[in-house]
């Protein structure tokens, strides 16, 4: 049987809120702050192109791609010049609007609080910015704060931006988390986990003053127990915004764009693997999959074992007509991952499209047992429900899809599905066959 094999991406996203000091506890328990719109906490993270974030030095590798080596994959002449401004200047910058936020509410908190906990809950306490997790786009800080959105990365963008114009010293954590993917535009894409720490005053050092941290994490809680992390630079994470800004801009079409941003990403940190993985995903969309082999080379060089970079690298020798040097990079990849992203999805979308219902069934609950944060499981598991004459199990089934998507424009494709079910269940009795233009995306 056929495996499907799609470009894989990485990005950051995730939500929820919980605060901790470095002098115990947790000091803001609930995220109240935060609104999310009924979404999960769990599998909203950060953003590759056939990319899954890569947390550098986890093990002994060759030395990452340098800077000279980065700027040697690069292809400008084949690419059109943007159509947006592509730098990584805007990032932190605050806004005239910000401005006045910092000498306003942020002010007020932090003359009673100092200035860690004064800024923290003058963003994410009641009565704060209620900021609304919302993983369609990666924000600059200005953004966020405009919007009162954004994913984990931008909401990090945010409280870092104001914490360096507080003079607070600032520290970055890639999150160790369970590994999550979805699907966007054609593209599978593997999200990671970003969190930032507030230190103190630099000036505090020479004062004497509070010497404790703060560390802002944008999930609840309960998911911050046990949670591993790893520092990052800050250069890695303006190079994870321009990667997230790249694969944004596969997902909407714009190759052009999208080659920008994650040059603008290997510029930024080298280092930095997804944003590699990235570039390699951009040549292959744009047709050049000579450009791409010695990207995801590179890739492989640095981490052997990159799931991604075998599966793009797969990929781009297929392009190329080099049959037996791909199948042999397949049997590797299969020694790594006998059942890559989507796996069970794909057989249950083939035996649903062969009318094999109940095999269907098995097929997408096994996909939802192992990956419960994908939507699109649980929207195939609805389908088939439907086919198989039971409503009320179909409607649960999208309900867990609307609340499972990362984006509004996702969850409202979701729920009109879902109204127009309970519109069906209340007039008529459902077939047994529904229409695929009703129920497939």
């Amino acid at each position: 049987m056929a495996e499907v094999m799609a470009e894989v991406m990485a990005e950051t996203h995730r939500h929820g809120v919980a605060a901790t000091s470095s002098s115990g506890g947790t000091l803001l328990p609930d995220p109240t702050g935060l609104r999310t719109k009924g979404l999960c906490a769990r599998g909203l993270r950060t953003t590759t192109a056939v990319l899954a974030l890569l947390l550098l030095g986890a093990c002994a590798t060759p030395p990452a791609p340098g800077v000279a080596l980065a700027s040697a994959l690069w292809a400008d002449t084949r690419f059109a010049a943007p159509t947006q401004r592509i730098t990584a200047d805007d990032v932190f910058a605050l806004s005239p609007a910000m401005q006045q936020h910092l000498a306003g509410p942020i002010a007020s908190q932090v003359r009673f609080k100092g200035r860690q906990r004064g800024l923290v809950d003058a963003l994410v306490r009641e009565g704060g910015l209620q900021l609304e997790y919302d993983g369609a786009r990666t924000r600059t800080a200005a953004e966020a704060f405009e919007a009162r959105a954004g994913n984990c990365l931008s909401l990090v963008l945010l409280t870092a931006a104001f914490a360096k114009a507080m003079d607070l010293e600032v520290s970055y954590q890639s999150a160790w988390v369970e590994e999550t993917f979805s699907r966007s535009g054609g593209l599978t894409i593997g999200s990671g986990h970003v969190n930032v720490t507030l230190g103190r005053r630099f000036v505090d050092d020479r004062r004497g003053g509070d010497m404790s941290t703060l560390t802002i994490d944008f999930l609840p809680p309960e998911d911050l127990r046990g949670l591993r992390t790893q520092l990052i630079s800050e250069a890695t994470v303006v190079a994870m915004y321009m990667n997230n800004r790249a694969a944004e801009s596969l997902r909407q079409g714009a190759v052009d764009d999208a080659y920008w941003w994650a040059r603008g990403a290997t510029a930024a940190q080298p280092a930095f693997l997804p944003a590699l993985n990235t570039l390699g995903v951009v040549y292959l969309r744009h047709g050049d999959a000579a450009l791409a082999e010695p990207v995801f080379a590179a890739v492989l060089q640095a981490e052997a074992h990159n799931r991604v970079a075998l599966v793009n690298g797969v990929l781009t020798l297929q392009a190329l007509g080099r049959a037996d040097e791909a199948a042999a990079l397949r049997a590797r990849l299969a020694r790594i991952e006998p059942h890559p992203p989507y796996h069970f999805h794909d057989l249950g979308t083939q035996a649903l499209a062969r009318g094999e219902l109940a095999a269907a069934r098995a097929l997408f609950e096994r996909e939802i047992a192992r990956a419960p944060y994908q939507p699109e499981a649980h929207h195939g598991l609805a389908m088939t429900l439907l086919r198989m004459g039971e409503p009320a199990q179909a409607g649960s089934a999208l309900s867990m899809a609307m609340q499972r998507s990362g984006n509004s424009v996702e969850r409202d494709r979701y729920a009109g599905k879902l109204g127009w079910l309970e519109q069906q269940r209340a007039a008529v009795p459902v077939p047994d066959a529904v229409p695929d233009a009703v129920m497939t995306r």
